[in-house]
């Protein structure tokens, strides 16, 4: 019995390549990441931010990709190989669009997710690399040779066996027709010589075309390399100021070596507005996210992060200013904590700790006065009030707190700002060294208004110029020769340094270990 065989003309395709990186939290809540890559020659790395991570494994892949052959022509998809919802139909009885049919030349794509954490090479077709909307084509294999029109012939023992096909018998057909005329075997198509190709990489960076004959490379690669990782960053949803803040400062130190390279003053002076970019980025950073410089390499990390909580903090104090219903530091005091537990509503809660924490001479009386005006209602008496415990607060109402028809009060900040910024008033009021050295309601306004008027580094003013006195003595309810006593009270519990009264201004800095509780002015 003879089998037969059959010989396909197709050649068996290779799986395509694929490798990610991938960057992971290094610890539970911590900063720390961990860089990851799928070669199995790569150690993981750990790095001191997310921002300082991304950049290095973007920098990763870049190297695998610069030493990586090129896509091979007969690699099918990778993709294909990890079943992919192109190429797999969905289970759902609604879903009735075909898997994807592979086409084109194979190419080296990058994907990666849009939060940027992992980035993963792959060779497959031109079209599955289309359907993914992150992909950037690094390589595209060269077109294969085209295969002969007919296969490869047959083995004698199967021809023999097979037989040719038999003749179409009829009187149409003449015996010569019978017989099969003699195919020419097709010639192989000449190899060109082709010269070595050479590397004309190059790019744009800062409406800047970087030349694909720049040297050093490094030089070359390193611009190009910024110009994708800036369009990028444009391209994300939200804005990373740290890691905007990196790619200005690598800008700066590629720009300087670039005009060093070419001696084009344009460049020399594009480095330097990158450096004051990152500059202004990093500082950006730190204030929203409470961490302001105080020194050389050093910050401090605020009770109240942001500039848009430091200025409420001063809107408040601005109010309570413009809006207390009595005279003197105590009533004014006291009214700033009221206004802050009921800055939104107009209602609250205070149990008598909250009163009593305060350095008031009568408190029953001053709340009883506050009632009586009308700023202040109560249900009980005052008595009852400084007797309440946490377990059963008593509620306190402020009628000129309260909104409007049109539902708009005095205060435009939301209810998660409201408590913290009360507990930093309530943190400044109630400083540990503040309360040790006994010091009276005008001290504690002066604190508060001190730490509203400072610049980053904790100097009084804007500019660290001081602030002026008047201001200081309208705000704490006192006389101008009783402020010098009060500033003189701050330095000894710790909370000025270097304070001094001249020319009508109080100049100085407020402590470091104050810092935390101050809010810069912008």
């Amino acid at each position: 019995m003879t089998v037969e065989g059959t010989v396909s003309g197709l050649e068996e395709r290779v799986v395509g390549r694929a490798w990610m990186v991938r960057l992971d939290p290094a610890d539970r809540g911590g900063a720390a990441v961990r860089v990851s890559c799928g070669r199995p020659a790569c150690a993981p790395q750990v790095l001191p931010s997310a921002a300082v991570g991304r950049t290095a494994a973007v920098a990763h892949l870049a190297t695998h990709l610069r030493a990586a052959p090129g896509p091979r022509p007969q690699a099918s998809c990778a993709c294909r190989a990890e079943e992919c919802h192109t190429h797999v139909r969905a289970d759902g009885p609604r879903d009735r669009a075909p898997a994807l049919r592979c086409g084109g030349p194979v190419v080296l794509a990058v994907i990666n997710d849009r939060q940027g954490r992992w980035w993963q090479a792959l060779e497959c077709c031109a079209r599955c690399a289309a359907a993914h909307p992150s992909a950037k084509i690094v390589a595209t294999a060269p077109a294969a040779p085209a295969r002969a029109a007919a296969g490869p012939a047959p083995a004698a023992g199967a021809r023999g066996a097979a037989g040719p096909p038999p003749a179409p018998v009829g009187p149409h057909f003449s015996h010569a027709a019978s017989s099969p005329a003699p195919v020419p075997v097709p010639r192989a198509a000449p190899v060109p010589r082709t010269k070595p190709r050479r590397n004309r990489r190059t790019g744009k960076i800062a409406q800047r075309f970087v030349p694909h004959d720049l040297h050093p490379i490094a030089l070359r690669d390193e611009l190009i390399e910024l110009g994708n990782l800036f369009r990028a960053y444009q391209e994300r949803p939200e804005p990373d100021l740290e890691q905007l803040a990196e790619l200005h400062s690598r800008k700066a130190k590629a720009f300087r070596t670039w005009a060093e390279v070419t001696g084009e003053t344009e460049l020399r002076l594009d480095a330097d507005r990158a450096e004051q970019a990152a500059a202004a980025a990093l500082l950006q950073h730190q204030q929203r996210t409470g961490q302001s410089p105080v020194g050389e390499g050093e910050v401090t990390n605020r009770l109240l992060p942001g500039l848009t909580q430091w200025e409420h903090a001063r809107t408040v104090l601005a109010h309570v200013a413009e809006h207390t219903p009595l005279p003197g530091p105590e009533a004014r005091l006291m009214a700033v904590m009221l206004t802050l537990r009921s800055a939104l509503t107009g209602t609250g809660n205070l149990v008598g700790q909250d009163v009593r924490g305060l350095p008031l001479t009568e408190p029953e009386e001053l709340i009883g006065r506050l009632v009586d005006s009308g700023w202040l209602s109560i249900p009980g008496t005052a008595d009852d009030l400084l007797e309440s415990r946490p377990e059963s607060p008593t509620p306190i109402t402020i009628p000129s707190l309260m909104p409007d028809e049109d539902g708009q009060g005095p205060f435009d900040f939301g209810r998660k700002t409201r408590p913290k910024l009360s507990g930093w008033a309530q943190r400044v009021v109630g400083d540990k060294k503040l309360r040790k050295k006994k010091t009276g309601a005008a001290t504690r306004l002066l604190a508060l208004a001190l730490a509203v008027r400072t610049t980053t580094d904790g100097r009084l003013g804007a500019e660290g110029e001081g602030v002026d006195l008047a201001v200081l003595t309208s705000w704490c309810s006192v006389e101008p020769e009783e402020l010098e006593p009060l500033v003189e009270q701050l330095t000894v519990a710790d909370w000025l340094e270097e304070a001094a009264v001249t020319d009508g201004r109080l100049t100085g800095r407020l402590a470091e270990r104050v810092l935390q509780v101050s809010c810069p002015l912008p």
